[in-house]
């Protein structure tokens, strides 16, 4: 059995100097198994406040797990995770396909969820948090959208109504599993550059599960990489530098390198 995997936020503060940069997530030789066979196996990483970390991978290689993980949704059977998480909750994006689509309440409703933490199960919102729900559904084109069922809306719809529930939230973490899989290119784009301007402008952490390195190339210079639920903290541009090797193809038999021939007749 593996020992106590969660702490306190306040158990960090013995791992950091007062001169480093506190971390407000870390992960200590963290393991997480289905069964008996481990998903992620030994993790040890720390994420700055402010991180725009993408985690990227094949599909089964433990982006989901090791987010769940960290929610709190999973617990590891080795090693602890350290997160803030009892002081404020973080803003959690789920997989569009993890909701019920048939859940009987309207996309303003969905959103304003995100405000649980603020006004439990009864209370309506004031002034100001009318405004940030206002915001949001501005923010992703879904304010003519509000009265809709989740049933209703398209996948893409959906997949902006569940990130204007947790933007709508004020959280300092955003924690999100694939938010763009059901949008277009454009607006796929156009909602990474929303995230990494909560990072960048506002100091907020945001971790995501995503496919690929297309759009976030040019705005996360780190990436959280996984490979056989092993991690590793990677420069995106060497990520970038090895998929580009790895696309190209290897040499064939006729790729050897000859002696130039010269013109008919020049032979001696």
């Amino acid at each position: 059995m593996g020992r106590e995997n969660r702490t306190t936020w306040s158990d960090v503060a013995t791992m950091t100097s007062e001169t480093d940069k506190q971390p407000i997530i870390v992960c200590e030789r963290v393991c997480i198994a289905y069964g008996r066979e481990d998903v992620v196996h030994d993790a040890s990483i720390r994420i700055a406040a402010g991180a725009f970390l993408p985690f990227v991978g094949p599909n089964g290689a433990g982006k989901t797990t090791l987010l769940r993980a960290i929610l709190g949704l999973l617990k590891p059977r080795q090693g602890r995770i350290i997160t803030p998480f009892h002081v404020r909750p973080p803003g959690y994006v789920p997989q569009e396909k993890a909701l019920d689509p048939l859940f009987p309440v309207s996309l303003k409703q969905i959103v304003v969820m995100g405000l649980y933490s603020e006004l439990g199960v009864w209370r309506q919102p004031d002034r100001e948090q009318r405004e940030r729900i206002d915001e949001a559904l501005e923010e992703f084109g879904l304010a003519e959208h509000q009265a809709k069922t989740f049933s209703e809306l398209s996948g893409g719809m959906r997949q902006k109504t569940l990130l204007a529930r947790a933007l709508v939230s004020g959280a300092d973490v955003f924690i999100m599993d694939e938010p763009t899989s059901e949008l277009d290119e454009e607006m796929e784009a156009e909602v990474l550059r929303h995230l990494h301007r909560l990072s960048a402008e506002d100091g907020k952490t945001v971790l995501m599960a995503h496919h690929g390195l297309d759009h976030i190339a040019e705005l996360a210079p780190t990436i959280l990489r996984f490979d056989h639920g092993r991690t590793e903290m990677v420069a995106t541009r060497d990520a970038v530098a090895a998929r580009r090797e790895s696309r190209r193809p290897a040499p064939g038999p006729d790729a050897r390198r000859r002696r130039p021939m010269g013109p008919p007749g020049s032979a001696k």
